[in-house]
């Protein structure tokens, strides 16, 4: 089974370890990292891009010194390599104008509000993960032990409908 990046973007530390520790669940299958900066993001995906994993799903705070998260999943959304990841804004800082700029412009996939629960952020991030796999992967059934069960057999049935198997 192919492993996807699941990353996380925030210049607090304390922040950052506290998602990297709520995430630590689907270490076993994606490759879980934290980046404190922008540039340390780039950095990470490229590093991966290497050796041909790629960027399922990105969670990135807004306010960050050098440039923004919104700013930041703007790019990755106009990059092809970049563009299928699931992007979610994790922020408390963000505002009406923010929000809409990074729906309409970086095809935000999700807001989550600091502070958050690790209980809802771990299912906000499965189901995201779920729609990434069920858009990016032609065989379905490894992954319906670890997402969104449901989910991944309803899409293994409507490929066969369509597909007429």
């Amino acid at each position: 089974m192919k492993k996807y990046l699941m990353l996380c973007v925030d210049d607090e530390r304390e922040v950052l370890d506290s998602v990297i520790q709520d995430l630590s669940g689907f270490e076993d299958h994606f490759m879980v990292e934290g980046a404190e900066s922008v540039a340390e993001a780039k950095e990470v995906i490229e590093e991966y891009a290497e050796d041909d994993i790629k960027l399922a799903l990105i969670l990135c705070d807004h306010i960050m010194p050098e440039q923004n998260g919104i700013n930041f999943l703007i790019e990755l959304n106009q990059n092809d390599e970049t563009r299928s990841a699931r992007k979610l804004l994790l922020t408390g800082q963000a505002d009406l104008e923010d929000t809409i700029q990074a729906v309409n412009n970086a095809s935000l996939d999700y807001y989550i509000a600091k502070p958050w629960k690790g209980d809802e952020l771990v299912e906000t991030l499965t189901q995201q993960l779920t729609q990434y796999v069920i858009d990016n992967e032609t065989d379905l059934m490894p992954w319906a032990q670890i997402l969104d069960t449901v989910k991944i057999f309803d899409a293994i049935a409507e490929r066969r409908t369509q597909f007429g198997e």
